[in-house]
This record gives structure tokens, C-alpha cells and sequence, in this order.
């Protein structure tokens, strides 16, 4: 049997891909805050902020496994709001789910990986790497920098064996859209703040269904070979093959015509 492993299963794109592993017949591990387990997945308390707690929920996973085929760093949130009153405390902490908590769990499964000379990571991040977002540029950076960290590590760990590739998903109707912490200091300032970010979790709340992202996931798991990068959502890889080809000030002033 087949194991993955993956952060943030307790719901949205996590949870459906939760489920859709275990109905291809996958042992799964699922490590968050605030999940639970079933017969037929096993959760382990983590917090993936916390270094120790990470290394500790992998070294509890190993303990019922004696192997990783998928590793899913898929926890993560949103913040929004303007950049000059978003305090560098919030934009840390953006970073540390998205990016640094990614890092942390990397760190912990590699030695393991190595070992065993197989094994992929996949990353869950969001189309708003390319797309920096108005009033969402933090998450958008976080996403970013998680991209980066992706492609320089795939090329890093393809000697042993191991694969590495990125989900960026277009807009998904999720909890997440209800979750963001929205700072709406500046709002005098910044007048259309609040509507560009309302036109925002519009778009989200029509989205794509978070199975159709875990379909991706899992093609994205059972591929022989697979790219570094996937695009969730045929209109989502339109708009970013056109930030590809087109120049940036164009496509920069398109994302303000829609969210400002």
C-alpha cells in the first residue's frame, strides 16, 4: 500500500484530497491542528509553525509506516489588507504558515526521502504567485517565494530520486475565503480596499471545487514523469501563460482594472 503524507488534510483542498487518497486505496497521514483520526486515516497533532512539532508528527508518522511515496505541504491561509498598514507582525506570520511552514516540513521528510532514494513532494500554492493580488501581496508573496523554494529544490534532490512540483490553484470555494484575516486599517486612505477585496472572495466563492484540485494532486502523485509546475484550472493557466508572454506593465495594470 501507498502512503502519503500531508499537512493541512482537515479541510478544503486538504480534506478532498484526503478523501480522494483514500478511495484510490492509499494509507494517509494527516498532519494539522485540528483534525481527527478515522479508520482510515491516521491524524497526528501539528503545528506547522513550530519546528519541533513537526519533527515530532513526522517521527510519529514514520512509527506506522515504513515509507513515504507523497509528501503534500498543503497547510496555509490569508491575510489581507494594505501593505503600508499591514504590520510586519501579520506579514511574518503569513510567511511562516505558507513559506517557512513548508520549509519546516521539507527538512523533516528529506533525510527520509534520501534514504529510502524515492519518494515525491508536491506543494499547494495558488496562481497569486504570479498574480500579485492588491491588498493580498503578502499572501501573494509567501506563494512566491514557496515557488522558488520548489524549483530550486527539485533540481537539488532529483539525484536521489526524489521529485518535487507545485499546484498553484486558481480561485476554489473553500473555507479558506471565510478564514482570511482581513486588517482593514487604511481604509480612509484606501478607499477601494474594501470592495476589491469583497470582488476578491467573490471570485473565490464561485470557484472551482476543492476535489477538482485534489484530482490534480493526485495525477500529479501517480504520473511516471511529472513538470515542476501545474496550473489548477484552464483559465487560471491562461492568465498566467499571458503574464509569460505579455509585458509585465500590462499585466499588472489588468490585475488593478479587476480588484481596483
Amino acid at each position: 500500500m501507498k502512503t502519503l503524507l500531508i499537512t493541512g488534510g482537515s479541510s478544503g483542498i486538504g480534506l478532498a484530497t484526503v478523501q480522494l487518497f483514500v478511495a484510490k486505496g492509499w494509507q494517509v497521514i494527516e498532519l494539522s491542528r485540528s483534525g481527527q483520526s478515522s479508520p482510515s486515516v491516521l491524524h497526528i497533532p501539528c503545528d506547522v509553525t513550530d519546528e519541533a512539532s513537526v519533527q515530532a508528527a513526522v517521527a510519529q508518522a514514520m512509527s506506522h509506516t515504513n515509507h513515504l511515496d507523497v509528501v503534500i505541504s498543503n497547510a496555509g491561509f490569508g491575510i489581507s489588507g494594505p501593505i503600508e498598514f499591514t504590520s510586519l507582525q501579520d506579514a511574518q506570520k503569513q510567511f511562516d504558515v505558507n513559506f517557512f511552514g513548508a520549509l519546516r516540513l521539507v527538512k523533516a521528510v528529506l533525510p527520509i526521502l534520501r534514504k529510502q532514494r524515492s519518494g515525491r513532494i508536491l506543494f499547494t500554492s495558488s496562481v497569486a504567485a504570479d498574480l500579485s493580488i492588491p491588498y493580498q501581496s503578502f499572501y501573494s508573496a509567501s506563494k512566491s517565494a514557496l515557488n522558488a523554494m520548489a524549483l530550486a529544490l527539485a533540481n537539488e534532490v532529483r539525484s536521489f530520486g526524489i521529485r518535487v512540483s507545485v499546484l498553484m490553484p486558481g480561485d476554489v470555494a473553500t473555507g479558506f475565503t471565510d478564514a482570511r484575516e482581513k486588517n482593514i486599517q487604511g481604509t480612509d486612505v484606501y478607499p477601494g480596499m474594501q470592495s476589491a477585496v469583497a470582488a476578491m472572495e467573490k471570485d473565490e466563492r464561485g470557484g472551482m471545487t476543492p476535489m477538482q484540485m485534489a484530482r490534480c494532486l493526485y495525477r500529479m502523485a501517480t504520473r511516471p514523469c511529472i513538470k515542476p509546475i501545474y496550473i489548477g484550472g484552464f483559465t487560471y493557466g491562461i492568465f498566467c501563460l499571458l503574464n509569460r508572454l505579455l509585458p509585465k506593465r500590462w499585466v499588472n495594470g489588468i490585475v488593478g482594472m479587476l480588484y481596483c
